[in-house]
């Protein structure tokens, strides 16, 4: 049961990334599923709050390539977080109590 609850904080990307791992964390008595929920809900908000400098740059930006350039990065960001959800959510899921 605490793997499964742990995983599903990362896998939450899915269905409710902000939300799961909330309730989770909160609802949660287990440190070990608390800590997973923190690093679930952390790794789900990272992007947007890389996002944050990244809009004033695009904002800022003098040329075309440099504002096209931010958002590829974004878009970078939020794809290694995504697959590093998925890839923790395996892992947590598959180890053995």
């Amino acid at each position: 049961m605490r793997q499964l609850l742990s995983s599903l904080s990362y896998f939450s990307i899915f269905f409710a990334p902000f939300l799961f791992p909330i309730i989770v964390w909160i609802v949660a008595r287990d440190e070990y599923i608390e800590g997973h929920a923190k690093r679930a809900l952390f790794s789900h908000v990272f992007p947007f709050l890389a996002a944050i400098p990244l809009l004033y740059f695009f904002i800022t930006a003098h040329s075309l390539a440099s504002a096209i350039g931010f958002v590829v990065l974004f878009f970078v960001i939020y794809g290694l977080s995504f697959v590093y959800n998925v890839v923790k959510g395996i892992q947590v899921l598959r180890e053995y109590y």
